[in-house]
Protein backbone atom coordinates (compact mmCIF):
# COMPACT_ATOMS: atom_id res chain seq x y z
CA UNK A 1 0.00 0.00 0.00
CA UNK A 2 2.77 2.35 0.77
CA UNK A 3 4.46 1.65 -2.68
CA UNK A 4 0.84 2.73 -4.30
CA UNK A 5 0.64 5.60 -2.22
CA UNK A 6 4.25 6.82 -2.96
CA UNK A 7 3.25 6.64 -6.58
CA UNK A 8 0.52 8.58 -6.51
CA UNK A 9 2.18 11.36 -4.74
CA UNK A 10 4.93 11.30 -7.59
CA UNK A 11 1.59 11.75 -10.29
CA UNK A 12 1.53 15.05 -12.15
CA UNK A 13 -2.58 14.96 -13.08
CA UNK A 14 -2.35 17.41 -15.24
CA UNK A 15 0.18 16.48 -17.60
CA UNK A 16 -1.27 13.03 -17.34
CA UNK A 17 -4.95 14.06 -18.21
CA UNK A 18 -3.55 16.09 -21.16
CA UNK A 19 -1.96 12.96 -22.08
CA UNK A 20 -4.44 10.93 -22.10
CA UNK A 21 -6.79 13.76 -23.87
CA UNK A 22 -5.08 13.84 -26.67
CA UNK A 23 -5.15 9.85 -27.20
CA UNK A 24 -8.49 9.89 -26.73
CA UNK A 25 -9.11 12.35 -29.17
CA UNK A 26 -6.75 10.82 -31.85
CA UNK A 27 -8.74 7.87 -30.94
CA UNK A 28 -11.89 9.66 -31.79
CA UNK A 29 -10.72 11.32 -34.95
CA UNK A 30 -9.50 7.88 -36.64
CA UNK A 31 -13.39 6.08 -37.19
CA UNK A 32 -14.67 9.87 -38.32
CA UNK A 33 -11.77 9.74 -40.49
CA UNK A 34 -12.28 6.78 -42.54
CA UNK A 35 -16.09 8.62 -42.78
CA UNK A 36 -14.48 11.71 -44.51
CA UNK A 37 -13.42 9.44 -47.24
CA UNK A 38 -16.61 6.77 -47.64
CA UNK A 39 -18.17 9.79 -50.00
CA UNK A 40 -14.59 10.21 -52.11
CA UNK A 41 -13.30 6.43 -51.98
CA UNK A 42 -16.30 4.06 -50.67
CA UNK A 43 -17.17 2.65 -47.66
CA UNK A 44 -14.41 -0.37 -48.07
CA UNK A 45 -11.47 0.98 -49.55
CA UNK A 46 -11.66 3.39 -46.88
CA UNK A 47 -11.07 0.96 -44.38
CA UNK A 48 -8.58 -1.20 -46.66
CA UNK A 49 -5.55 0.26 -45.18
CA UNK A 50 -6.69 2.54 -42.72
CA UNK A 51 -6.26 0.42 -39.39
CA UNK A 52 -2.73 -0.48 -39.93
CA UNK A 53 -1.70 2.62 -41.59
CA UNK A 54 -2.80 4.48 -38.29
CA UNK A 55 -1.18 1.23 -35.85
CA UNK A 56 1.83 2.14 -37.38
CA UNK A 57 1.82 5.53 -36.95
CA UNK A 58 1.24 5.29 -33.64
CA UNK A 59 3.58 3.26 -33.06
CA UNK A 60 6.29 5.26 -34.83
CA UNK A 61 5.06 8.45 -33.30
CA UNK A 62 5.65 6.72 -29.61
CA UNK A 63 8.80 5.39 -30.02
CA UNK A 64 10.14 8.91 -31.61
CA UNK A 65 8.46 10.58 -29.18
CA UNK A 66 12.12 11.81 -27.28
CA UNK A 67 13.19 12.95 -30.45
CA UNK A 68 10.29 15.02 -31.55
CA UNK A 69 10.83 16.67 -28.10
CA UNK A 70 14.06 16.91 -28.86
CA UNK A 71 14.12 18.76 -32.34
CA UNK A 72 11.14 20.95 -31.20
CA UNK A 73 13.00 22.25 -28.34
CA UNK A 74 9.44 20.35 -26.30
CA UNK A 75 7.29 23.10 -28.15
CA UNK A 76 5.94 20.31 -30.43
CA UNK A 77 2.23 19.42 -28.24
CA UNK A 78 1.85 23.47 -29.05
CA UNK A 79 1.16 22.16 -33.08
CA UNK A 80 -1.33 19.75 -32.17
CA UNK A 81 -4.07 21.72 -31.67
CA UNK A 82 -2.95 23.71 -35.14
CA UNK A 83 -2.62 20.40 -37.20
CA UNK A 84 -6.30 19.78 -35.72
CA UNK A 85 -7.60 22.30 -37.43
CA UNK A 86 -5.93 22.37 -40.58
CA UNK A 87 -5.84 18.46 -41.93
CA UNK A 88 -9.74 18.64 -42.25
CA UNK A 89 -8.66 21.24 -44.77
CA UNK A 90 -5.56 19.32 -46.55
CA UNK A 91 -8.25 16.58 -46.53
CA UNK A 92 -10.48 18.61 -48.53
CA UNK A 93 -8.13 20.11 -51.09
CA UNK A 94 -6.49 16.07 -52.04
CA UNK A 95 -9.63 14.93 -52.42
CA UNK A 96 -10.42 17.18 -55.48
CA UNK A 97 -7.49 15.05 -56.93
CA UNK A 98 -9.37 11.70 -56.03
CA UNK A 99 -9.77 10.53 -60.05
CA UNK A 100 -5.92 11.69 -60.68
CA UNK A 101 -5.14 9.40 -57.30
CA UNK A 102 -7.25 6.66 -58.20
CA UNK A 103 -8.84 4.18 -55.78
CA UNK A 104 -7.38 3.01 -53.02
CA UNK A 105 -4.21 5.09 -53.45
CA UNK A 106 -5.68 8.06 -53.23
CA UNK A 107 -7.27 7.12 -49.98
CA UNK A 108 -3.59 6.45 -48.55
CA UNK A 109 -2.20 9.00 -49.87
CA UNK A 110 -5.20 11.77 -48.13
CA UNK A 111 -4.41 9.72 -45.37
CA UNK A 112 -0.48 9.76 -45.37
CA UNK A 113 -0.78 13.44 -45.82
CA UNK A 114 -3.77 14.83 -43.78
CA UNK A 115 -4.58 12.56 -41.18
CA UNK A 116 -0.85 10.62 -40.40
CA UNK A 117 0.56 13.53 -39.03
CA UNK A 118 -1.67 14.77 -36.64
CA UNK A 119 -1.47 11.19 -35.24
CA UNK A 120 1.86 10.78 -35.05
CA UNK A 121 1.95 14.24 -33.05
CA UNK A 122 -0.61 13.71 -31.04
CA UNK A 123 0.48 10.13 -29.34
CA UNK A 124 4.26 11.23 -29.74
CA UNK A 125 3.37 14.53 -27.56
CA UNK A 126 0.55 12.29 -25.04
CA UNK A 127 3.15 9.49 -24.66
CA UNK A 128 5.49 12.51 -23.33
CA UNK A 129 3.04 14.09 -21.45
CA UNK A 130 1.87 10.53 -19.65
CA UNK A 131 5.31 9.17 -19.15
CA UNK A 132 6.29 12.65 -17.48
CA UNK A 133 2.55 13.23 -15.87
CA UNK A 134 3.58 9.06 -14.09
CA UNK A 135 6.97 9.67 -13.13
CA UNK A 136 8.30 6.25 -12.96
CA UNK A 137 12.19 6.78 -13.29
CA UNK A 138 12.81 5.19 -9.75
CA UNK A 139 11.14 2.16 -10.99
CA UNK A 140 13.54 1.95 -13.65
CA UNK A 141 13.74 1.37 -17.12
CA UNK A 142 11.24 -1.67 -17.77
CA UNK A 143 8.60 -0.09 -15.72
CA UNK A 144 9.32 3.66 -17.32
CA UNK A 145 8.19 2.68 -20.84
CA UNK A 146 6.09 -0.51 -20.47
CA UNK A 147 3.61 1.39 -17.94
CA UNK A 148 2.98 4.29 -20.02
CA UNK A 149 2.89 2.44 -23.39
CA UNK A 150 0.17 -0.09 -22.12
CA UNK A 151 -2.00 2.68 -20.37
CA UNK A 152 -1.42 4.29 -23.27
CA UNK A 153 -3.15 2.06 -26.05
CA UNK A 154 -5.88 1.07 -23.19
CA UNK A 155 -7.18 4.86 -23.28
CA UNK A 156 -6.80 4.81 -27.39
CA UNK A 157 -8.76 1.44 -27.56
CA UNK A 158 -11.04 2.13 -24.98
CA UNK A 159 -11.47 5.69 -26.52
CA UNK A 160 -11.84 4.45 -29.73
CA UNK A 161 -14.75 1.91 -28.83
CA UNK A 162 -16.20 4.73 -27.51
CA UNK A 163 -16.22 7.09 -29.88
CA UNK A 164 -17.74 4.72 -32.58
CA UNK A 165 -20.25 3.75 -30.35
CA UNK A 166 -21.10 7.72 -29.53
CA UNK A 167 -20.78 8.36 -33.67
CA UNK A 168 -23.11 6.05 -34.48
CA UNK A 169 -26.04 7.26 -32.15
CA UNK A 170 -25.61 11.00 -32.89
CA UNK A 171 -24.37 11.72 -36.39
CA UNK A 172 -26.67 13.63 -38.65
CA UNK A 173 -28.30 15.16 -35.65
CA UNK A 174 -26.84 18.34 -35.62
CA UNK A 175 -24.26 20.41 -37.90
CA UNK A 176 -21.41 19.89 -35.42
CA UNK A 177 -22.40 15.91 -35.17
CA UNK A 178 -21.54 15.42 -39.21
CA UNK A 179 -18.23 13.97 -40.00
CA UNK A 180 -16.39 17.04 -40.90
CA UNK A 181 -18.34 18.56 -37.87
CA UNK A 182 -16.60 15.87 -35.60
CA UNK A 183 -13.05 16.58 -36.93
CA UNK A 184 -14.16 20.60 -36.40
CA UNK A 185 -14.79 19.57 -32.65
CA UNK A 186 -11.97 17.63 -32.30
CA UNK A 187 -10.13 20.34 -32.97
CA UNK A 188 -11.66 22.70 -30.50
CA UNK A 189 -11.71 20.68 -27.97
CA UNK A 190 -7.99 19.66 -28.25
CA UNK A 191 -7.31 23.27 -28.56
CA UNK A 192 -8.82 23.99 -24.86
CA UNK A 193 -6.58 21.01 -23.98
CA UNK A 194 -3.37 22.50 -25.31
CA UNK A 195 -3.52 26.17 -25.09
CA UNK A 196 -1.44 27.77 -27.48
CA UNK A 197 -0.84 31.07 -29.21
CA UNK A 198 0.33 29.24 -32.16
CA UNK A 199 -3.19 28.51 -32.89
CA UNK A 200 -3.19 31.66 -34.89
CA UNK A 201 -1.68 29.82 -37.63
CA UNK A 202 -4.81 28.11 -37.84
CA UNK A 203 -7.11 30.63 -38.32
CA UNK A 204 -6.75 30.55 -42.81
CA UNK A 205 -8.31 26.82 -42.05
CA UNK A 206 -10.47 27.59 -39.53
CA UNK A 207 -12.61 30.27 -41.84
CA UNK A 208 -12.18 28.09 -44.73
CA UNK A 209 -14.15 25.43 -42.81
CA UNK A 210 -16.69 27.19 -41.53
CA UNK A 211 -17.39 29.44 -45.16
CA UNK A 212 -15.93 27.39 -48.26
CA UNK A 213 -15.72 23.11 -46.80
CA UNK A 214 -18.74 22.10 -48.50
CA UNK A 215 -18.62 18.79 -46.61
CA UNK A 216 -19.28 20.95 -43.31
CA UNK A 217 -23.68 21.14 -43.54
CA UNK A 218 -24.27 25.13 -42.82
CA UNK A 219 -26.36 27.00 -44.67
CA UNK A 220 -23.35 29.05 -46.54
CA UNK A 221 -21.22 25.87 -46.81
CA UNK A 222 -24.66 24.45 -48.74
CA UNK A 223 -24.96 27.32 -50.95
CA UNK A 224 -21.02 26.93 -52.33
CA UNK A 225 -21.89 23.67 -52.82
CA UNK A 226 -24.83 23.69 -54.81
CA UNK A 227 -22.92 26.18 -56.91
CA UNK A 228 -19.82 23.79 -57.81
CA UNK A 229 -22.58 21.48 -58.20
CA UNK A 230 -24.58 23.95 -60.92
CA UNK A 231 -21.62 23.84 -62.96
CA UNK A 232 -21.80 19.99 -63.49
CA UNK A 233 -25.77 19.83 -64.32
CA UNK A 234 -26.59 19.39 -60.68
CA UNK A 235 -28.58 20.31 -57.77
CA UNK A 236 -28.49 19.54 -54.20
CA UNK A 237 -32.06 18.86 -53.02
CA UNK A 238 -31.12 17.41 -49.51
CA UNK A 239 -28.37 15.80 -47.06
CA UNK A 240 -27.85 14.26 -43.81
CA UNK A 241 -25.43 11.76 -42.96
CA UNK A 242 -26.53 8.53 -40.78
CA UNK A 243 -26.08 4.91 -39.70
CA UNK A 244 -24.66 3.79 -42.81
CA UNK A 245 -23.06 6.35 -44.13
CA UNK A 246 -23.63 10.17 -45.96
CA UNK A 247 -27.03 10.23 -47.58
CA UNK A 248 -28.11 12.69 -50.35
CA UNK A 249 -30.43 13.59 -53.00
CA UNK A 250 -29.48 14.82 -56.28
CA UNK A 251 -31.13 16.38 -58.84
CA UNK A 252 -29.36 16.11 -62.93
CA UNK A 253 -31.04 19.42 -64.30
CA UNK A 254 -30.02 18.36 -67.78
CA UNK A 255 -30.81 15.03 -68.62
CA UNK A 256 -33.98 15.40 -65.96
CA UNK A 257 -33.56 12.36 -63.24
CA UNK A 258 -33.24 12.13 -59.22
CA UNK A 259 -31.08 9.82 -57.26
CA UNK A 260 -30.40 9.35 -53.74
CA UNK A 261 -26.45 8.43 -53.36
CA UNK A 262 -24.96 6.89 -50.26
CA UNK A 263 -21.28 7.38 -49.68
CA UNK A 264 -19.90 6.26 -53.41
CA UNK A 265 -23.29 4.46 -54.57
CA UNK A 266 -26.14 4.90 -55.97
CA UNK A 267 -29.15 3.21 -53.91
CA UNK A 268 -30.73 4.38 -57.02
CA UNK A 269 -32.82 7.26 -59.04
CA UNK A 270 -36.01 8.23 -61.01
CA UNK A 271 -36.47 9.90 -64.08
CA UNK A 272 -38.14 13.80 -63.29
CA UNK A 273 -38.64 14.75 -67.17
CA UNK A 274 -40.97 13.26 -69.13
CA UNK A 275 -42.97 13.94 -72.58
CA UNK A 276 -46.09 16.01 -72.00
CA UNK A 277 -48.98 13.67 -71.22
CA UNK A 278 -46.99 10.78 -69.78
CA UNK A 279 -47.97 10.45 -66.19
CA UNK A 280 -47.11 6.42 -65.31
CA UNK A 281 -48.43 5.39 -61.98
CA UNK A 282 -45.23 4.74 -59.84
CA UNK A 283 -41.99 7.26 -61.64
CA UNK A 284 -40.01 5.69 -63.87
CA UNK A 285 -36.51 4.21 -62.44
CA UNK A 286 -33.37 5.06 -63.94
CA UNK A 287 -32.33 1.57 -63.53
CA UNK A 288 -33.73 -1.15 -65.57
CA UNK A 289 -33.12 -4.09 -62.39
CA UNK A 290 -35.60 -2.24 -60.19
CA UNK A 291 -38.54 -2.90 -63.29
CA UNK A 292 -36.84 -6.09 -63.40
CA UNK A 293 -37.38 -7.04 -59.37
CA UNK A 294 -40.86 -6.11 -60.05
CA UNK A 295 -41.20 -9.48 -62.61
CA UNK A 296 -41.53 -11.68 -59.15
CA UNK A 297 -45.04 -10.70 -59.84
CA UNK A 298 -45.38 -12.47 -62.95
CA UNK A 299 -43.83 -15.56 -61.51
CA UNK A 300 -46.65 -18.47 -62.09
CA UNK A 301 -47.68 -20.42 -59.13
CA UNK A 302 -47.47 -24.19 -59.66
CA UNK A 303 -51.15 -24.81 -59.11
CA UNK A 304 -51.93 -22.66 -62.03
CA UNK A 305 -54.18 -20.30 -60.49
CA UNK A 306 -53.00 -16.62 -60.94
CA UNK A 307 -52.43 -14.81 -57.37
CA UNK A 308 -54.86 -12.21 -56.80
CA UNK A 309 -52.53 -9.01 -56.13
CA UNK A 310 -55.44 -7.66 -52.91
CA UNK A 311 -55.12 -10.99 -51.39
CA UNK A 312 -50.85 -10.40 -51.51
CA UNK A 313 -48.27 -9.92 -49.41
CA UNK A 314 -44.90 -8.75 -50.03
CA UNK A 315 -41.72 -8.61 -48.19
CA UNK A 316 -38.63 -5.68 -48.95
CA UNK A 317 -35.42 -6.10 -47.77
CA UNK A 318 -33.91 -3.06 -48.76
CA UNK A 319 -35.85 0.38 -49.79
CA UNK A 320 -33.33 2.11 -51.81
CA UNK A 321 -35.62 5.15 -53.60
CA UNK A 322 -38.36 2.73 -53.13
CA UNK A 323 -39.81 2.23 -56.77
CA UNK A 324 -40.02 -1.92 -56.38
CA UNK A 325 -42.20 -1.45 -52.85
CA UNK A 326 -44.13 1.38 -54.58
CA UNK A 327 -44.88 -0.93 -57.51
CA UNK A 328 -46.27 -3.18 -55.54
CA UNK A 329 -48.19 -1.34 -53.38
CA UNK A 330 -49.57 0.58 -56.54
CA UNK A 331 -51.00 -3.23 -57.21
CA UNK A 332 -52.86 -3.49 -54.38
CA UNK A 333 -50.16 -6.21 -52.50
CA UNK A 334 -49.39 -5.34 -48.64
CA UNK A 335 -46.13 -4.51 -48.77
CA UNK A 336 -43.68 -4.82 -45.72
CA UNK A 337 -40.74 -2.53 -46.20
CA UNK A 338 -37.30 -3.55 -44.43
CA UNK A 339 -34.94 -1.06 -44.34
CA UNK A 340 -31.84 -0.05 -41.62
CA UNK A 341 -31.41 3.06 -42.53
CA UNK A 342 -33.94 5.57 -41.04
CA UNK A 343 -33.14 8.83 -43.67
CA UNK A 344 -33.19 6.30 -46.08
CA UNK A 345 -36.32 5.74 -45.30
CA UNK A 346 -37.39 9.73 -44.60
CA UNK A 347 -35.59 10.28 -48.23
CA UNK A 348 -37.49 7.72 -49.83
CA UNK A 349 -41.11 9.05 -48.78
CA UNK A 350 -40.28 12.59 -49.19
CA UNK A 351 -38.23 12.78 -52.22
CA UNK A 352 -39.11 9.81 -54.72
CA UNK A 353 -43.20 9.29 -53.92
CA UNK A 354 -42.64 6.08 -51.47
CA UNK A 355 -46.45 5.74 -51.00
CA UNK A 356 -47.92 5.91 -47.66
CA UNK A 357 -49.70 3.09 -46.78
CA UNK A 358 -47.39 0.31 -46.22
CA UNK A 359 -45.56 -1.60 -42.85
CA UNK A 360 -41.92 -0.19 -42.12
CA UNK A 361 -39.72 -1.95 -39.95
CA UNK A 362 -36.88 0.52 -39.62
CA UNK A 363 -34.13 -2.23 -38.27
CA UNK A 364 -31.65 -4.97 -39.21
CA UNK A 365 -32.85 -6.85 -41.50
CA UNK A 366 -31.62 -10.00 -39.45
CA UNK A 367 -33.38 -8.84 -36.74
CA UNK A 368 -36.66 -8.54 -38.13
CA UNK A 369 -36.51 -12.21 -39.52
CA UNK A 370 -35.50 -13.81 -36.40
CA UNK A 371 -37.94 -12.00 -34.32
CA UNK A 372 -40.63 -12.04 -37.39
CA UNK A 373 -39.78 -16.42 -37.03
CA UNK A 374 -40.07 -16.60 -33.55
CA UNK A 375 -43.32 -15.19 -33.09
CA UNK A 376 -46.43 -17.83 -32.82
CA UNK A 377 -47.69 -16.92 -36.28
CA UNK A 378 -45.68 -15.49 -38.51
CA UNK A 379 -46.65 -13.89 -41.58
CA UNK A 380 -45.90 -15.84 -44.42
CA UNK A 381 -45.66 -13.44 -47.84
CA UNK A 382 -46.00 -14.19 -51.50
CA UNK A 383 -43.28 -12.44 -52.50
CA UNK A 384 -40.23 -11.76 -50.87
CA UNK A 385 -37.57 -8.87 -53.29
CA UNK A 386 -34.10 -9.20 -51.41
CA UNK A 387 -32.02 -5.89 -52.53
CA UNK A 388 -29.14 -4.66 -50.58
CA UNK A 389 -26.59 -3.70 -52.79
CA UNK A 390 -24.66 -0.72 -52.08
CA UNK A 391 -21.62 -0.91 -54.20
CA UNK A 392 -19.29 -3.11 -51.94
CA UNK A 393 -20.44 -1.76 -48.42
CA UNK A 394 -23.63 -3.85 -48.69
CA UNK A 395 -24.08 -6.74 -45.35
CA UNK A 396 -22.41 -9.94 -46.38
CA UNK A 397 -24.29 -11.93 -44.02
CA UNK A 398 -27.93 -10.91 -45.97
CA UNK A 399 -26.73 -13.74 -48.15
CA UNK A 400 -25.52 -16.52 -45.83
CA UNK A 401 -27.47 -19.72 -45.83
CA UNK A 402 -28.63 -18.93 -42.21
CA UNK A 403 -30.54 -15.67 -43.30
CA UNK A 404 -31.93 -17.33 -46.84
CA UNK A 405 -33.44 -19.92 -44.97
CA UNK A 406 -35.37 -17.55 -42.98
CA UNK A 407 -36.35 -16.10 -45.65
CA UNK A 408 -37.50 -19.33 -46.89
CA UNK A 409 -39.78 -19.98 -43.74
CA UNK A 410 -41.16 -16.74 -44.11
CA UNK A 411 -42.27 -17.44 -47.91
CA UNK A 412 -45.24 -19.26 -48.77
CA UNK A 413 -45.26 -22.83 -50.19
CA UNK A 414 -45.92 -20.98 -53.70
CA UNK A 415 -44.31 -17.40 -52.93
CA UNK A 416 -41.81 -16.16 -55.44
CA UNK A 417 -38.14 -14.89 -54.10
CA UNK A 418 -36.35 -12.09 -55.98
CA UNK A 419 -32.72 -11.68 -54.95
CA UNK A 420 -30.51 -9.06 -56.64
CA UNK A 421 -26.83 -9.08 -56.64
CA UNK A 422 -24.09 -6.78 -58.60
CA UNK A 423 -20.68 -8.18 -58.86
CA UNK A 424 -17.95 -9.73 -61.74
CA UNK A 425 -19.73 -13.04 -62.53
CA UNK A 426 -16.77 -15.17 -63.27
CA UNK A 427 -15.51 -14.38 -59.61
CA UNK A 428 -15.66 -16.71 -56.53
CA UNK A 429 -18.01 -14.45 -54.67
CA UNK A 430 -21.02 -14.40 -57.01
CA UNK A 431 -20.27 -18.54 -57.49
CA UNK A 432 -20.37 -18.72 -53.74
CA UNK A 433 -24.11 -16.75 -53.45
CA UNK A 434 -25.61 -18.46 -56.34
CA UNK A 435 -24.67 -22.24 -54.99
CA UNK A 436 -25.73 -20.91 -51.08
CA UNK A 437 -29.33 -19.34 -53.24
CA UNK A 438 -29.43 -22.46 -54.47
CA UNK A 439 -28.77 -24.50 -51.72
CA UNK A 440 -31.84 -22.92 -49.77
CA UNK A 441 -34.49 -22.45 -52.80
CA UNK A 442 -34.63 -25.22 -55.40
CA UNK A 443 -35.85 -23.95 -58.61
CA UNK A 444 -34.20 -20.70 -59.76
CA UNK A 445 -33.52 -18.46 -63.07
CA UNK A 446 -30.81 -15.86 -63.57
CA UNK A 447 -31.59 -12.99 -65.32
CA UNK A 448 -28.88 -9.62 -66.45
CA UNK A 449 -30.23 -6.14 -66.38
CA UNK A 450 -28.81 -5.80 -69.74
CA UNK A 451 -27.38 -7.98 -72.66
CA UNK A 452 -23.73 -7.84 -70.98
CA UNK A 453 -21.25 -10.40 -72.26
CA UNK A 454 -21.14 -13.39 -69.59
CA UNK A 455 -18.10 -14.60 -71.46
CA UNK A 456 -15.72 -11.76 -69.98
CA UNK A 457 -16.68 -12.12 -66.62
CA UNK A 458 -17.65 -8.41 -66.68
CA UNK A 459 -19.74 -6.89 -63.62
CA UNK A 460 -23.31 -7.71 -64.11
CA UNK A 461 -26.51 -6.35 -62.43
CA UNK A 462 -28.40 -9.39 -62.09
CA UNK A 463 -31.77 -10.28 -60.39
CA UNK A 464 -32.14 -14.31 -59.53
CA UNK A 465 -35.52 -15.50 -58.96
CA UNK A 466 -36.44 -19.14 -56.99
CA UNK A 467 -39.63 -20.48 -55.91
CA UNK A 468 -39.95 -22.48 -53.03
CA UNK A 469 -41.18 -25.33 -54.27
CA UNK A 470 -39.37 -27.82 -57.37
CA UNK A 471 -42.70 -29.21 -57.98
CA UNK A 472 -42.67 -26.95 -61.32
CA UNK A 473 -40.06 -25.29 -63.01
CA UNK A 474 -40.19 -21.38 -62.73
CA UNK A 475 -41.85 -20.03 -65.50
CA UNK A 476 -43.45 -15.97 -66.15
CA UNK A 477 -46.41 -15.45 -67.27
CA UNK A 478 -47.31 -13.31 -69.82
CA UNK A 479 -47.98 -9.57 -68.73
CA UNK A 480 -50.60 -7.58 -69.30
CA UNK A 481 -51.19 -3.89 -69.61
CA UNK A 482 -52.05 -3.56 -65.50
CA UNK A 483 -48.83 -4.78 -64.91
CA UNK A 484 -46.94 -1.94 -67.04
CA UNK A 485 -48.35 1.06 -64.19
CA UNK A 486 -49.20 2.51 -67.84
CA UNK A 487 -45.07 3.02 -68.01
CA UNK A 488 -43.65 2.91 -71.21
CA UNK A 489 -39.99 1.87 -69.65
CA UNK A 490 -42.00 -1.03 -67.63
CA UNK A 491 -43.38 -2.22 -70.93
CA UNK A 492 -39.64 -2.58 -72.14
CA UNK A 493 -37.85 -3.54 -68.81
CA UNK A 494 -40.56 -5.34 -66.91
CA UNK A 495 -40.59 -9.08 -68.59
CA UNK A 496 -37.06 -11.08 -68.02
CA UNK A 497 -34.77 -11.24 -70.76
CA UNK A 498 -31.56 -11.72 -70.11
CA UNK A 499 -30.94 -14.92 -68.83
CA UNK A 500 -28.02 -16.05 -67.32
CA UNK A 501 -26.60 -19.98 -68.39
CA UNK A 502 -25.98 -21.41 -64.02
CA UNK A 503 -23.11 -23.26 -65.91
CA UNK A 504 -20.83 -20.29 -65.86
CA UNK A 505 -21.07 -20.28 -61.97
CA UNK A 506 -20.05 -24.18 -62.03
CA UNK A 507 -16.98 -23.36 -63.53
CA UNK A 508 -15.64 -21.68 -60.33
CA UNK A 509 -13.84 -23.99 -58.49
CA UNK A 510 -12.49 -24.24 -55.00
CA UNK A 511 -13.69 -22.13 -51.95
CA UNK A 512 -16.80 -23.09 -49.56
CA UNK A 513 -19.75 -24.94 -50.67
CA UNK A 514 -22.31 -22.68 -49.35
CA UNK A 515 -21.99 -19.26 -47.41
CA UNK A 516 -22.36 -19.65 -43.40
CA UNK A 517 -22.61 -16.65 -41.25
CA UNK A 518 -19.84 -17.49 -39.10
CA UNK A 519 -17.58 -17.43 -42.46
CA UNK A 520 -18.78 -14.06 -43.88
CA UNK A 521 -15.33 -12.44 -43.09
CA UNK A 522 -13.52 -14.58 -45.03
CA UNK A 523 -14.93 -12.69 -48.15
CA UNK A 524 -13.98 -9.08 -46.94
CA UNK A 525 -10.92 -9.58 -50.01
CA UNK A 526 -13.41 -10.13 -52.38
CA UNK A 527 -15.52 -7.43 -51.74
CA UNK A 528 -13.28 -4.53 -50.81
CA UNK A 529 -11.98 -5.97 -54.91
CA UNK A 530 -15.60 -5.55 -55.70
CA UNK A 531 -15.85 -1.87 -54.37
CA UNK A 532 -13.24 -0.59 -55.99
CA UNK A 533 -14.49 -1.95 -59.45
CA UNK A 534 -17.87 -0.66 -58.60
CA UNK A 535 -16.09 2.79 -57.83
CA UNK A 536 -14.55 3.02 -61.28
CA UNK A 537 -17.96 2.74 -63.06
CA UNK A 538 -19.60 4.89 -60.36
CA UNK A 539 -17.06 7.44 -61.43
CA UNK A 540 -18.74 6.99 -65.32
CA UNK A 541 -21.99 7.89 -63.96
CA UNK A 542 -21.39 10.48 -62.17
CA UNK A 543 -18.70 13.73 -62.68
CA UNK A 544 -15.71 13.31 -60.31
CA UNK A 545 -16.50 16.55 -58.66
CA UNK A 546 -20.17 15.56 -57.94
CA UNK A 547 -18.43 12.87 -56.00
CA UNK A 548 -15.86 14.78 -54.30
CA UNK A 549 -17.79 17.78 -53.30
CA UNK A 550 -20.52 15.08 -51.62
Amino acid sequence: MSSFNEILQQVNSKRLWRGAALLALAAFSSPVFVLTLAPVYGSAPSHIFHGYGVAITAAIGWFLKDHIQQLSNRRAVYLVPVLAFWYPTIQYFLHQQSSAFGNPTGAIITEVFAFYPFVLLSVACAGRLVQSGLNLDRYGDLAKEHVPLIGSYVVYAVSEKIAKSFIAKCIGSFWLFSSTGFQFLVAIVCSAVIPSKWLLLAIPSILFTLTSNVHLPLGGTTSALNSALHEEGFALVDRQESSTGYISVLDNLEDGFRVMRCDHSLLGGQWTKTYRNYKPKVQDPIYAVFSLLEAVRLAETGHGHPRVDADSKALVIGLGVGTTPAALIAHGIETTIVEIDPIVHKFASKYFHLPSNHIAAIEDATLFVNRALKSPQPTQYDYIVHDVFTGGAEPIELFSIEFLEGLNSLLKLDGVIAINYAGDLSLYPAALTVRTIEAVFPSCRMFREDAGDEANGDFANMVIFCKKSSDTPLRFRDPVPADFLDSKFRETYLVPKHEIDPAIFKGVKGGQSVLRAKDTGKLYRWQDQGALEHWGIMRKVLPASVWENW
